[in-house]
């Protein structure tokens, strides 16, 4: 479809992460505009258009995706509602860059990547957004120079400074280490096999029945293992880290060391506090790819066939994590469509 107007996108879900996508496509990347935001609290919608010229609010989504005027779909609303919003978007078929997860389980992933092929063409981007990442960018292309040799485990460090008063002990594996798991699969170019989940003496700044931390360790098709230390509690802010070890070398990010202050006897720098501020570039970077490559009639970036490999990884955590021990990880055939991705 090469474009010259901006392209119309609807954004559905008017929360944290609909607000602040509307706010990005509005104000910070080039070639898009916010034609609609769409939630089921009506107020929500109207304070989070409000800001936005020629943005209307809703509360139907189907209606919206009807649209002449949406072009496109950013889907940013709650896991559960994703498949209902995929399924009308390919009703009309629209592009859509829908927010992990793509759905909360496997076999709804299944019906939207069954769906999405009965269109004969991807329409979906799953927002991985580390994948956006420099620091991640730059250890993938390392990697991939076979520098370093084969890569033989992968540690991973996910820390939040405390969890939202809803997050279950499942949540920490199904919410937060699929960025991991996606990361993983990325990264290495492995499917994984097995999750491993060990359950240390929960912090005491957990909330009461919360498993956290929780250290998962991931099999893959390739021979290598990644583990993962999940804390959504550590108090002391928001660290994503990860270090490949190769035959002949290693590589970390995410140290975040690019200012070191040196005053009053002291040295050291800052913790970023959320997601927002760590990974702000990544997400303004995986937004304008998506526009961009919306405009030029195509579809790239992680697909629905890795929000459905993320899904299956995801429940077979909280199976080791619930029952204990190893659990293997189910994946359908990977289909055509999928298979010449990188």
């Amino acid at each position: 479809m090469n474009r010259r107007e901006p392209l119309g996108i609807a954004v559905i879900g008017a929360g944290r992460m609909g607000a602040d996508h509307v706010r990005r496509i509005d104000r910070v990347i080039s070639g898009a505009r916010v034609a609609a935001v769409v939630d089921l609290d009506g107020e929500r919608a109207k304070a989070v258009a409000a800001g936005v010229d020629g943005c209307t609010a809703h509360t139907d989504a189907a209606e919206v995706m009807a649209s002449a005027d949406v072009d496109a779909v950013l889907v940013a609303s709650s896991g559960p509602a994703h498949e209902a919003a995929l399924l009308t978007a390919f009703a009309h078929d629209l592009p859509v860059l829908c927010e992990k997860p793509l759905t909360p389980d496997a076999a709804s992933a299944l019906r939207v990547m069954e769906a999405e092929q009965a269109l004969g063409h991807r329409r979906v981007q799953v927002g991985f957004m580390r994948r956006y990442d420099t620091e991640y960018v730059r250890l993938k292309a390392l990697l991939a120079t076979g520098q370093l040799g084969r890569p033989l485990m992968l540690h991973n460090r996910h820390r939040n400074v405390a969890s939202p008063p809803f997050f279950t002990s499942s949540m920490l594996i199904s919410d937060s280490v699929a960025h991991e798991v996606d990361a993983t699969r990325w990264l290495l170019g492995h499917e994984i096999t097995a999750v491993t989940v060990l359950r240390p003496v929960p912090s005491s700044g957990a909330p009461e029945g919360l498993r956290d931390p929780q250290f998962v360790v991931l099999e893959t098709d390739g021979g290598a293992l990644s583990d993962v230390e999940i804390f959504v509690n550590c108090g002391f802010g928001y660290q994503v880290q990860a270090e490949a070890v190769c035959e002949r070398g290693t590589a970390r990010i995410g140290d975040g060391h690019q200012l070191v202050t040196n005053m009053a006897g002291r040295w050291g720098g800052t913790i970023a506090q959320d997601w927002t501020e760590r990974f702000a570039q990544a997400y303004d970077a995986e937004v304008q790819a998506w526009v961009d490559a919306t405009r030029r009639g195509e579809v790239t970036g992680p697909s629905t066939w890795d929000g459905y490999a993320a899904a299956a990884v995801c429940e077979a955590g909280v199976r080791a994590l619930e029952e204990g021990g190893r659990a293997t990880v189910e994946l359908a055939e990977k289909p055509a469509l999928y298979r010449a991705e990188a």
